[in-house]
């Protein structure tokens, strides 16, 4: 069996219906929409709609570290959008429908931080699965998929913007990790609470990761564990125990796919 994997698409349409070629099934953790394009302003939501020069400033606020100068920018910038958050949602859609009719073998997909996964039944159809939270057969093993990312103890999400991410407080991620049982591959967008796989080295900090996921690895011992999230890792993979924990990698710019063979 082989299996391609694919995290953080964030709208490369073209890789993604190459994605699944002489594969057996195609696994997606996440992150398919374009939301803010970091290397060209240009390009992602942000940018085709309040203009590069506004996206090119949100990415140099965030890498800066100054969250909250880069919330009242932001929401200033939107506040000149009539109806923006339509307007986000409308892009969303758009962007979605290239997206999954690039879909070309059978495909499993869970949404990552910056989906919009209410959206994603709008385009259910034959060979696409949408599994998020749950266990799924693919091909004789037994895959745990968990969407989204986790806040840190004690945060709640934030309500109002034109955007929400789609992370969950931590006892409720925590829930849906322990509620999967028994599994032979753990599939998450954001990765177990390994220091070297969460440090990013770019933005130079950790991203967001999951010590649920790691008491999963330790517990149950899944014969791998995949995720994305991390654009730059410290390390794309470590061992815990029996389990290889593998990054696979930031498809919008490699455009190729981690391949597992079973």
């Amino acid at each position: 069996m082989r299996l391609h994997v694919v995290s953080d698409v964030h709208g490369n349409a073209e890789a993604l219906c190459r994605a699944g070629d002489g594969a057996d099934a195609l696994l997606i953790l996440g992150d398919l929409v374009d939301f803010v394009d970091y290397h060209n302003p240009s390009r992602g939501i942000l940018g085709r709609v309040l203009g590069p020069e506004v996206s090119a400033e949100f990415g140099r606020l965030r890498a800066a570290g100054r969250p909250g100068e880069l919330r009242a920018f932001i929401a200033t910038a939107w506040a000149r959008v009539p109806d923006a958050r339509a307007v986000v949602e409308e892009a969303i859609r758009t962007q979605y429908a290239e997206l999954f009719a690039a879909l070309t073998a059978p495909t499993w997909a869970i949404p990552g931080n910056v989906d919009l996964p209410r959206l994603w039944p709008e385009f259910a159809r034959p060979g696409l699965c949408l599994p998020d939270g749950r266990v799924e057969n693919v091909n004789g093993l037994r895959v745990g998929f968990v969407g989204g990312a986790p806040l840190p103890p004690g945060r709640t999400p934030r309500s109002g913007g034109v955007w929400q991410p789609y992370v969950l407080p931590a006892p409720q991620y925590a829930a849906v990790v322990d509620g999967l049982g028994q599994i032979d591959l753990l599939c998450s967008h954001v990765p177990p609470a390994v220091p070297e796989l969460a440090y990013d080295v770019v933005a130079r900090r950790p991203e967001a990761a999951s010590g649920a996921l790691l008491d999963v690895v330790r517990r149950d011992r899944p014969r791998a564990a995949l995720f994305g999230h991390v654009h730059q890792p410290l390390s794309m993979r470590a061992r815990v125990g029996r389990t290889e924990c593998v990054n696979v990698g930031h498809f919008q710019d490699t455009g190729v796919p981690y391949v597992l063979r079973w």
